[in-house]
């Protein structure tokens, strides 16, 4: 154990999370896994540890409060261990609108899905540098790139924003010489796991042209080896790179009709 890095991943307990758990372990990374749901957590765990024979470290969170980055740290210390590789991949779609939604669900969405993530990167990243060695993954969204849309109102800002840390974050370490500490936002397009299923949306989706669609295994797959190469930005697979070209080209009016035109079949209809 003593010589094996490890990984925690936030929002662990399925998804394109638990794929990235198990990408790392099959790496040979020891793994630490967060999220709100530790018998989800549990069953993963043992999933890993006996498939790729690397210990696994439990830590039940809810990242939505003001002190959960403390506490997985100080999980991870009590565990004399130190934090080689971070994946922020916690995050949900919160349905309805602006108008329709509470501060306080608002708030704890921004928390969960920015201030957290910004917060966990900055306290570990004084370890890695000192070490010469870290990898951080932000997973951002394709909505990163489109123009804001009727609900789920912070959802594309808090992406954006994860893209443009990730950027910033990769150009401070390379100009502090610290060339072994990358910094990468993976920005996947639509991807089968729970997320639809949690924010109401599965059977809007279901409808959509499956081409459209990726496993969350090569969107994996994708974020890690972008990242081991010091890559600040990735978009997976074909049409979701070809999205985000056409969505960086096209007039600015035009993209937010297409996004207004749209929005409303891809979220609940009740929001």
């Amino acid at each position: 154990m003593a010589n094996r890095k490890l990984m925690l991943v936030t929002g662990a307990s399925a998804g394109i999370g638990a794929e990235f758990a198990r990408q790392y372990a099959a790496r040979g990374w020891d793994v630490a896994l967060t999220a709100r749901r530790a018998d989800r957590l549990e069953t993963l765990a043992a999933e890993i540890k006996n498939r790729y024979d690397v210990e696994t470290l439990i830590i039940a969170q809810d990242l939505a409060a003001p002190d959960s980055v403390d506490a997985i740290l100080k999980a991870v210390e009590t565990a004399g261990r130190h934090v080689d590789g971070v994946i922020n991949n916690a995050g949900y779609g919160l349905t309805g609108t602006f108008f329709n939604t509470s501060w306080q669900d608002q708030e704890d969405f921004m928390r969960v899905l920015f201030t957290a993530p910004v917060e966990l990167t900055h306290k570990v990243l004084p370890g890695m540098a000192e070490r010469g060695f870290g990898r951080i993954i932000n997973v951002a969204s394709l909505a990163g790139y489109t123009p804001g849309s009727n609900g789920h109102t912070l959802y594309a800002s808090v992406k954006s924003g994860l893209i443009k840390f990730s950027e910033s974050i990769a150009a401070e370490a390379k100009a502090a010489g610290h060339n072994d500490v990358h910094c990468t936002a993976l920005c996947p397009g639509f991807t089968w796991s729970e997320f639809h299923d949690v924010n109401g949306t599965r059977e809007a989706t279901n409808e959509m042209p499956k081409w459209m669609w990726m496993d969350a295994e090569p969107v994996v797959e994708a974020g890690i080896a972008a990242c081991d190469r010091g890559q600040p930005v990735v978009v997976p697979g074909g049409v979701n790179k070809g999205l985000a070209t056409l969505s960086r080209i096209l007039p600015e009016p035009i993209g937010r009709r297409i996004v207004a035109a749209q929005s409303r079949r891809y979220r609940n209809a009740d929001g």
